[in-house]
């Protein structure tokens, strides 16, 4: 895709093709006029786009690296690994980069409140690491199940300062979390900005947060060329929403390089038991906005579930949904074990510990390794594991051979 892509899609109405739009309540339909507006003038600006590079290179420690996996290549038999490593970015997660970029353009708008929803966390660490940068309250809705599997990430957003609304209703994951926090905005659009965590929502969220991910992708092609004197053969992400791996995607779909995007497939592919919206789901509309999407047999959008409390969502970024119908990027699954057994491998051969929702990329590149023998894999390291090491080393222990052992048959793909 040449640049005249990115400015031709969304259209004005915030459309990829057939995906995205903004199916608001009416209340609701000029605050986001007034949002799109901001941005579309807002991010032309000098004084904009220079604080913004001065806060990515200064406070967020950007760039990062791309990183060469020796010891993991070695161990394959031929393909190379390399990672993008957003796990350094500060927070710990590529979510810094929307987060700060949401909340920049919040204080140019005079707005004195964020709100949002999280589901590991990272959104809600993100943003609020930003509201206290900027001087702003920050009320972050995260499920119950979320709050107690994601622990640490729940301290560390309260001690920057923000507000964490537990959610009890329904599945009490991902989806309750942005359910409850669209109510809250509704309450006060005026004075609040409604910080949307992915690359889904209604227009022009998808758009604003690609626009703010877009350096991960930027940043790697030039590092990988600068390491190698070519590009990479595969690039590899997870996607729930889709931020970590349409900020890295966006950069190489004009290369040959085959593009994929890693769902998890979870327990099953039985409906309730995964997050394979690309794999299973049909288009439909959901908070706001119109995507490929899960659901049951009345047309309502599915219960989910993941291993990776980042990626049980049952839709996706309406772009994601894009690609998927053009055949541009290939959509792909791994499964929970498939998630752990690269957690465990990582760990162990490179000194990295990734968050569960990047171990699925990796999982799906070590697979991908084998069919594709002597080509380079690059893999957005999207966020690291600290924020999941309680829960994986209660659950499954510290080594690749315990967690085999405690892992059940059952539960086995």
């Amino acid at each position: 895709m040449n640049i005249d892509y990115f400015k031709n899609f969304p259209d004005e109405n915030g459309y990829f093709g057939e995906y995205g739009g903004a199916y608001l309540p009416p209340q609701l339909i000029e605050h986001f006029k007034e949002i799109t507006h901001s941005y579309l003038t807002i991010s032309k600006s000098h004084r904009f786009i220079s604080e913004l590079r001065s806060i990515r290179k200064h406070f967020q420690g950007r760039p990062t690296p791309v990183y060469f996996a020796e010891r993991l290549s070695n161990s394959l038999g031929g393909a190379r690994i390399y990672l993008k490593r957003e796990d350094l970015n500060h927070t710990g997660a590529h979510k810094l980069n929307h987060c700060m970029g949401e909340a920049l353009l919040a204080k140019y708008m005079g707005k004195k409140k964020l709100i949002a929803e999280t589901g590991a966390g990272q959104h809600g660490v993100a943003l609020a690491t930003a509201a206290a940068y900027f001087g702003l309250e920050c009320e972050i809705h995260m499920g119950e199940v979320d709050i107690a599997k994601e622990h640490p990430n729940v301290v560390r957003m309260k001690l920057l300062g923000a507000n964490v609304v537990a959610v009890s209703e329904g599945l009490r994951t991902l989806k309750e979390a942005v359910d409850s926090a669209f109510v809250a905005y509704l309450k006060d659009p005026i004075t609040s900005m409604y910080c949307i965590g992915s690359v889904v929502g209604p227009h022009p969220f998808p758009m604003l947060v690609r626009e703010f991910q877009r350096i991960v992708g930027i940043e790697a092609r030039e590092q990988f060329f600068e390491m190698t004197g070519e590009l990479p053969d595969n690039v590899v992400a997870c996607v729930g929403g889709g931020s970590n791996a349409i900020g890295l995607f966006s950069a190489f779909l004009d290369d040959p390089a085959e593009i994929y995007g890693v769902e998890p497939s979870g327990r099953s592919l039985d409906l309730g038991e995964n997050s394979a919206t690309m794999t299973l789901g049909k288009p439909g509309v959901i908070h706001g906005f119109k995507c490929y999407l899960l659901q049951d047999d009345k047309g309502e959008p599915a219960p989910v579930y993941s291993i990776a409390s980042g990626l049980d969502y049952p839709g996706v970024g309406p772009e994601h949904s894009y690609f998927k119908d053009t055949g541009r990027i290939k959509y792909v699954t791994a499964s929970d074990y498939e998630c752990l057994e690269a957690f465990y491998t990582l760990s162990r051969t490179e000194g990295i510990i990734p968050a569960l929702e990047s171990a699925h990329a990796v999982a799906y590149a070590l697979k991908l390794a084998n069919e594709k023998k002597y080509q380079s894999i690059l893999i957005n390291l999207s966020g690291r594991g600290d924020k999941d090491i309680d829960f994986v080393s209660e659950k499954y222990g510290f080594s690749l051979e315990e967690f085999k052992q405690r892992y059940k048959e059952t539960d086995k793909p």
